[in-house]
């Protein structure tokens, strides 16, 4: 009996891919808001073009990943506002003025020392 073991390295592959974008969304939304959405589309797109020109299935499977994973991360992006709107995740306190007056976690001002 033979054992392909391509399909469960690549599910393996997607799993983690999946698990690093999650803190990367919640980063760039805390750093740079939802204006980094543009990184993310020259990244993904990028990256699925990229998946076109390779000539190995498993490595052209994993970076079209990668590239979708980018571009599912613009939606993330601005649902992570909305999160951090309910006070969900942390507010940046430097970058208040960029969220409504009547956010949750500071109320629109900065957290007191």
């Amino acid at each position: 009996m033979t054992l392909y073991y391509q399909g469960a390295l690549l599910g393996l592959c997607t799993f983690l891919i999946i698990g690093v974008f999650h803190p990367i969304v919640i980063k760039a939304e805390y750093y740079f808001g939802t204006r980094s959405w543009w990184a993310f589309l020259v990244a993904g797109i990028a990256a699925v073009i990229g998946a076109l020109y390779i000539q190995s299935v498993f490595y052209s499977a994993v970076l079209a990943i990668v590239g979708f994973s980018c571009l599912w991360s613009i939606i993330e992006i601005f649902e992570q506002r909305q999160r951090v709107i309910k006070g969900w995740f942390p507010m940046n306190p430097e970058r208040k003025h960029t969220y409504p007056a009547d956010a949750v976690p500071y109320q629109g001002k900065a957290k007191k020392k």
